[in-house]
């Protein structure tokens, strides 16, 4: 008899795509940069924080939806847009079938692997997000594109610096897959027969270009073609952010927001709402967990905007504390790319599950009825847990 394909912790997840993945394609969803301070303290800091439940009085029905820009949604997790998910043969769709079926909004990257058109048919919540890439023209003719293809709200991710080397070494990923790219790393994929026959079975290889930077009637260019693009590209002002916003016309996010300044200015700008990111580690290393910068930020426009965070989430009690500490939501990427990994489309949906249900063990626990109740007396905070970055702007 097989080995359940059900998985019971995110963690479980993670060590069984070790397992069924080619390692230069794992190590492409291992997170962290430089030293890896940052990864670390985002993980850390959730088991820093404890409950404080009830022994008696609880609730025998809970509610744990909400709205993220106005957008139901059936618990307060958001998939994090995440680029190029040739992991798997369905990539973004097979996430956007599992997010469908599960009831949550779905982030899907401008780096995807797949055209925003063929998600938005998968799942009618999508959120699309855009790096600033190219020109203003190139930019707006991407929103529209977006737009067109249904997407309810657009993601403005903009905290990226290009922060390079891992102490660990970064993976070998190849710019397309042709015959010379598939003979060199054949040793590697061998190894993995299972992941080999699903793509076999497809009868479709790792699409490394990303469909949606595609110009109009042109070809879609590979990963790192974009990636030089959006190396070359003049970072953005806050005047950038306002015209971005301005132009897409509808609900927007800007994700990438670590200090209380950054955020009073984004609500100068008009955003919808702002995420609490440091991008999951990927960035500039040794900037603090997430979980320990959103009071500040939550304090200081959670009355104006909508405040969500990323970074570190695994469990759903790592979600309920995130919500008593101030967020709407949380967005995650690796729990759900480990899902895709290990067992497809089931898999995310079997991420999502454990995530529900460990949010609904904790507001049981904790004596509430809804999400909506969750505050920071219900939690252990430690002296010194939290973080407050440009608080004097």
């Amino acid at each position: 008899m097989g080995r359940n394909p059900w998985f019971e912790t995110v963690a479980e997840a993670q060590r069984r795509a070790k397992k069924y993945l080619p390692s230069t394609v794992y190590d492409a969803l291992v997170a962290g940069s430089e030293r890896g301070r940052t990864i670390e303290d985002n993980l850390s800091a959730f088991a820093e924080l404890g409950f404080a439940p009830h022994v008696a009085g609880h609730h025998a029905n809970r509610d744990l939806t909400t709205t993220v820009l106005g957008v139901k949604t059936s618990m307060p997790v958001v998939i994090s847009p995440t680029g190029v998910q040739a992991v798997h043969p369905d990539g973004e769709v097979a996430v956007a079938r599992a997010a469908a079926d599960r009831g949550v909004i779905m982030g899907l990257s401008s780096f995807a692997s797949k055209p925003v058109e063929e998600v938005c048919a998968a799942h009618p919540n999508v959120f699309y997000q855009m790096y600033w890439t190219g020109t203003r023209d190139d930019m707006t003719q991407r929103m529209e594109r977006a737009r067109q293809a249904g997407a309810k709200a657009l993601i403005a991710t903009l905290d990226w610096s290009f922060s390079m080397g891992r102490d660990w070494g970064s993976p070998e990923i190849p710019d397309r897959i042709d015959l010379r790219t598939a003979v060199r790393f054949a040793p590697n994929v061998i190894t993995r027969p299972r992941w080999l026959w699903t793509f076999a079975k497809s009868r479709r290889i790792p699409d490394l270009t990303v469909p949606n930077l595609a110009p109009p009637g042109g070809s879609a260019p590979t990963f790192f073609g974009a990636y030089g693009e959006w190396m070359q590209t003049p970072p953005p002002s806050w005047e950038d952010v306002k015209w971005m916003r301005e132009e897409w016309g509808g609900p927007f996010l800007l994700k990438g927001v670590t200090r209380v300044d950054d955020a009073r200015r984004a609500v100068e700008a008009g955003v919808t709402a702002v995420s609490v990111s440091n991008h999951g580690g990927n960035n500039l290393d040794t900037t603090p967990a997430t979980i320990r910068l959103l009071p500040s930020v939550a304090e200081a426009v959670g009355d104006q905007i909508e405040v969500l965070l990323d970074g570190g989430i695994r469990r759903g009690g790592d979600v309920a504390k995130a919500l008593a500490l101030g967020a709407r939501a949380v967005l995650i990427g690796r729990a759900y790319l480990w899902g895709l990994g290990a067992n497809g489309q089931a898999g995310v949906e079997n991420v999502l599950d454990l995530l529900r249900s460990g949010l609904d063990s904790a507001v049981l626990g904790l004596g509430h009825s809804s999400v909506h109740e969750l505050g920071p007396e219900d939690l252990v905070i430690p002296d010194g847990f939290t973080r407050t970055l440009g608080a004097k702007g």
